[in-house]
């Protein structure tokens, strides 16, 4: 009877410890290829297999992950079958080390009340794989005798040496000519708008001889004031007949408008429009040539 006991004791003591041995936690890590290129990005996968009552955590962002360099991680929902838990993740490094074989491992914790228990996983190896193919024993060279041509830097500080030398020579030129130089700027200036005065004044004054009405009279006689304006810097278009007179000392020239003038006022043509228009353009030729000499004189 006491043999008995005992067999039964001692296969109860086997179960319990048979049971307390597939409660325990395991950890399983490896990579999912064995061998990786410089930088190449690797995924390691880490696994815990636990009964109840156990808090566990993986590492995450924070941990040292040396020699590899960390790059993400994936986790998956706990799955549990007959009273065991797995939990996994998927962590996704990269080797930048130039050893041959490296080797790895990750831990899983245990959260305790006061404390913490680290399971580390069986440490796997992550072969470098070379990209550069050994150099044959003799090197072959291939002839080239066409010209290849190089690109060649733009030369800024010469672009900004040489923009600064013609700044200085530009000043140097105004300082000592700039005032002849104006002045003949203006004089050419002066002799371009006189010549455009002239192609303007001839087609008006034949639009109005062919046709002498009062838009082809107005517009006659609105050219001769603007321009008279222009040479004289006095408001011909605002003076009448008389102060236009009086300003140039020419008493003729009331004729001469009163000639035009007739059209627009009275709708009657004058007796003699095409000596009137000669003599109005004759006044701007004399006064043109009065501005430019006196232009001339100042040099």
């Amino acid at each position: 009877m006491a043999k008995t006991h005992s067999i039964l004791l001692g296969f109860t003591f086997l179960m319990i410890s048979a049971f307390s041995f597939a409660q325990e936690l395991k950890v399983e890590g490896y990579f999912l290829q064995d061998s990786a290129k410089l930088g190449e990005k690797v995924p390691y996968v880490l696994k815990a297999t636990y009964g109840k009552g156990y808090n566990i955590i993986f590492p995450d962002s924070t941990y040292d992950f040396s020699p590899f360099v960390f790059h993400e991680k994936q986790t998956f929902i706990s799955s549990t079958k007959e009273g065991l838990t797995l939990d996994s993740a998927v962590y996704y490094v990269a080797n930048f080390s130039l050893d041959p074989v490296l080797k790895f491992s990750l831990p899983v914790y245990e959260i305790l009340k006061y404390d913490s228990i680290t399971y580390y996983a069986d440490e796997a190896d992550l072969a470098l794989k070379l990209m550069i193919n050994p150099l044959p024993e003799q090197l072959s060279f291939q002839d080239n005798n066409v010209y290849q041509p190089i690109d060649t830097d733009f030369n800024y500080p010469l672009l900004i040496g040489v923009l600064v030398a013609v700044l200085i020579l530009a000043a140097v030129l105004f300082f000592f000519f700039g005032k002849p130089i104006q002045k003949k700027w203006q004089l050419w200036l002066e002799k371009r708008k006189y010549k455009r005065f002239l192609l303007r004044w001839e087609k008006a004054e034949a639009s109005f001889s062919n046709n002498p009405d009062t838009d082809n009279a107005d517009e006659l006689l609105g050219l001769w004031k603007t321009y008279m304006e222009h040479l004289k810097a006095k408001p011909f278009r605002e003076w009448t007949t008389l102060e236009i007179s009086d300003f140039l000392e020419n008493k003729e020239i009331i004729k001469d408008f009163r000639e035009i003038e007739m059209i627009i006022y009275a709708g009657k043509e004058g007796k003699d429009i095409g000596q009137a228009c000669q003599n109005l353009k004759g006044i701007c030729a004399e006064t043109y040539q009065q501005k430019i000499t006196q232009k001339d004189e100042r040099k």
